[in-house]
């Protein structure tokens, strides 16, 4: 069954048979009106931060008897991989400046001012009122959901494992080709071993290579918000965050499936099978 709040879309099996829950917080492109009236940006232009087509990769999941938690809300409205706090004094009037925030000097709060290649969102700034009734209307139900979610989960198996699905761009991973080795195609982050167990990743990451997939680990992309918030491995829940070239399903400038969308969309189906299963085991996981 599913549910359609405005943030959100929740896809459940009649059973969950797996501790292996799926989320994908920025595949999101249901674009407010009061949004694309505002911005500065062409139709095109503001998804260009979007994780597109990748709740469509994931939705297998269900089948496999795994919740899949999707974005309805885009990434350009209300970041959902970052914390409720990291607010952007440069584009909410009002906002409390803190310490030195890297996402946020960059433009990438979680109401951001800058999409793909930090270009402008907005023409001026938008009122703290504004940014927190966005929160309030799509922040705060999709982690309540997610953490309900993963609560349930986590008393029927006794463990919870959330895999955070995102995609990347091509070009990010032009600066960590090394020695003409086969470029990345999947990059997995655990926050340098923070958010989730050691064998558990090594599971996981063994999933995507059965695939034929070539994987490193946590550069550049070590995990964010979702990843430091729900990982914690020795209460054996883990968040392992997941980023996947776009350029393997998709045609990046025009924003479309490519030809061959459904035959990669096969081999995603045979590593998310491998990944409920993993769920579906007594793992000697080192936080027992």
């Amino acid at each position: 069954m599913s549910e359609h709040p405005s943030s959100y879309a929740l896809y459940r099996p009649e059973r969950l048979t797996t501790s292996v829950v799926f989320a994908s917080p920025h595949s999101g492109c249901d674009y407010p009106a009061d949004l694309m009236a505002r911005t500065r940006l062409d139709a095109r232009m503001i998804r260009s931060s979007e994780d597109a087509f990748v709740d469509r990769l994931f939705a297998p999941a269900v089948e496999q008897g795994a919740a899949l938690l999707c974005a309805r809300v885009p990434r350009a409205y209300v970041d959902l991989n970052r914390a409720a706090d990291e607010l952007d004094p440069a584009l909410v009037e009002g906002a409390r400046r803190r310490g030195h925030n890297p996402r946020i000097a960059s433009g990438l709060g979680v109401i951001p001012r800058v999409v793909a290649g930090g270009r402008p969102i907005y023409q001026g700034k938008i009122s703290l009122q504004e940014a927190e009734a966005r929160l309030d209307r799509c922040w705060h139900p999709y982690h309540a959901t997610l953490q309900t979610l993963l609560a349930e989960v986590h008393r029927g198996f006794g463990e919870a494992v959330l895999i955070d699905c995102h995609s990347m761009p091509h070009e990010a991973l032009d600066s960590i080709r090394r020695n003409s080795r086969r470029r990345p195609d999947v990059v997995i982050g655990d926050r340098f071993g923070a958010s989730a167990d050691s064998q558990l990743v090594d599971r996981i990451e063994g999933a995507f290579v059965g695939a034929g997939l070539t994987v490193i680990r946590n550069a550049p992309f070590a995990g964010a918000y979702v990843a430091q918030h729900y990982g914690r491995p020795a209460r054996r829940r883990h968040a392992v965050q997941v980023e996947i070239d776009r350029a393997l399903y998709m045609d990046e400038a025009r924003i479309e499936p490519r030809a061959d969308f459904d035959a990669f969309a096969e081999v995603i189906r045979s590593v998310i099978a491998d990944l409920a299963e993993l769920g579906r085991r007594d793992m000697p996981l080192a936080a027992e």
